[in-house]
């Protein structure tokens, strides 16, 4: 009965980012039937004219949505399986890149990137994604360290509310720097509230490398974060290296926050809402949420995307903006859920 519930999950997922990807190449401006679509993917892996489609449909779809709607959907897939990671590690469902701070830290690393003009040698445009991964994990290092100074026990409240502390605190030096530079970063405002709009196939490969490897590294968590769900020492007890785990963990959740930040800006809650609700669906086994979250969040932040560009066209609304009024909703009830839980 598990199994087929499982099975049937996967499936619902895949067939939801499909859905999705079609739904974003397809809807816009000029619109692209499903087929249509499908005859340009045709020529473009036969890389040969095995359909004759318009040449202005073709390019639409090759060089405007496509890279846009993979870049949403890596980005969204990044941030739902960091997210899922976090809350399993911190055994709590209110954990995630934004409410941690760790989505600000990343920023705070883009921000000054741009503002100094920094560039890594032998780095070069990867210097941005790199100084808001370092930034990121950083960030998450010091908001537990604080929380655990001020809170030997660690509640999920202590953890929160330090998380939203440092957010605080980060997001008024990034303004700060927004300020003292005039009119030259004023655009980044836009960013930092999150978009994938006119970013290209160039930052799909500088993303790419990052978000290969944090997957995979959270992908290989599934069975430590299902007995470190039991606690710290019952899991040094079965063979677990504890502290090993939690910061490869919290690396490679800081690696996906940094690179999603440095590409698509600040974007919230699809941390938190996403794992919570494949939970509802799948139960709360992380061998198969991990690789859930990354479909179901993958879609979502598609359609969000859709959604930002859709609902006052020919303009655009930042991401960020759909995501929180999706996801800040979500959060208050699961805190209220866990207040009354006595938690």
């Amino acid at each position: 009965m598990y199994l087929n519930k499982t099975k049937a999950a996967y499936f619902l997922a895949a067939f939801f980012l499909i859905i999705a990807l079609f739904l974003g190449i397809s809807i816009g401006t000029v619109s692209v039937s499903f087929l249509t679509i499908i005859k340009i993917f045709i020529n473009s892996v036969s890389h040969t004219e095995v359909f004759t489609v318009d040449t202005m449909q073709a390019n639409i779809v090759s060089n405007i949505r496509l890279p846009r709607v993979i870049l949403a959907g890596l980005v969204g897939a990044s941030l739902a399986i960091a997210g899922c990671a976090f809350q399993g590690l911190l055994r709590n469902p209110l954990a995630d890149p934004y409410t941690l701070g760790v989505s600000s830290g990343a920023s705070v690393g883009a921000v000054a990137t741009l503002f100094f003009h920094i560039t890594i040698p032998f780095l070069g445009s990867y210097t941005l994604p790199v100084l808001s991964i370092v930034t990121a994990f950083l960030t998450v290092f010091l908001v537990l360290l604080f929380a655990k100074k001020l809170d030997p026990a660690m509640k999920v409240e202590t953890i929160i509310l330090t998380g939203i502390i440092f957010s605080s605190f980060l997001g008024a030096f990034i303004s700060l720097l927004i300020a003292l530079t005039g009119d030259e970063l004023r655009q980044i405002i836009g960013w930092l509230l999150g978009s994938v709009s006119m970013r290209g196939w160039t930052y799909i490969q500088m993303f790419l490398p990052f978000f290969i490897i944090g997957c995979l590294i959270l992908l290989l968590q599934g069975r430590e974060l299902n007995i470190l769900a039991f606690g710290e020492e019952r899991a040094q007890h079965l063979g677990v290296q504890v502290r090993f785990r939690k910061m490869t963990i919290i690396l490679a959740g800081s690696m996906l926050t940094g690179a999603a930040v440095a590409v698509s800006g600040t974007i919230g809650f699809v941390g938190l809402v996403i794992p919570h609700l494949v939970r509802i669906v799948a139960g709360s086994n992380h061998r198969h949420v991990l690789p859930l979250s990354i479909f179901v969040g993958s879609g979502f932040l598609i359609l969000a995307d859709l959604l930002a560009r859709s609902i006052i066209s020919p303009a655009e609304l930042p991401i960020g903006v759909i995501t929180a009024l999706s996801g800040a909703p979500v959060f208050a009830i699961l805190l209220l859920n866990y207040r009354k839980k006595g938690r």
